[in-house]
């Protein structure tokens, strides 16, 4: 659980960066990769993530304008990416400009349970980490090249002057 604002701003601000990377790496043939036909698309996850900030947050007082309907899924990963960019903005100024160190304590209702906002917005970044991972296997599967996000991803060693780890 955050206990400042200023905390959760510093940890949201790394975590959306990642997010942000992810999604710029996307392209519209990549948003059909799925593992199955049963399983959400490359593209349904990435959408939801956008959506996902709007969707958790609804059961607050803070409002901003970012999109909140999962379905259906855009065609175009630029709008994906650039959609993740405003509501991630709106989100901010929404929270800077509205919530203190004392919303955090706030109790509120998700998901059938009590629980003070300061908890909602660890879930938020848990929930966005979870999609994450799931959008960089598809993004293998699709060909595409993964960012690194809490290390060099494989492509990325040679930067720092290393070898990726053998297979």
């Amino acid at each position: 659980m955050f206990q400042t604002l200023d905390h959760f701003l510093r940890s949201w601000e790394f975590e959306a960066d990642a997010t942000q990377r992810i999604l710029n790496h996307l392209t519209d043939e990549s948003l059909k990769q799925e593992i199955t036909s049963q399983n959400w698309t490359l593209g349904r996850i990435a959408w939801h993530t956008v959506t996902a900030i709007r969707i958790i947050t609804s059961n607050t007082n803070l409002t901003f304008e970012a999109p909140n309907n999962d379905y259906p899924v855009p065609i175009s990963a630029k709008f994906i990416a650039d959609s993740y960019k405003q509501a991630n903005s709106a989100f901010l100024q929404a929270l800077k400009s509205h919530w203190t160190d004392h919303t955090m304590n706030e109790v509120i209702n998700f998901l059938g349970q009590q629980i003070p906002i300061g908890s909602l917005l660890m879930f938020l970044i848990q929930h966005q980490s979870h999609h994450r991972g799931q959008m960089t296997v598809l993004m293998r599967q699709a060909g595409l090249v993964v960012p690194g996000i809490y290390g060099p991803s494989k492509e990325e060693w040679t930067k720092y002057g290393m070898e990726a780890p053998p297979m």
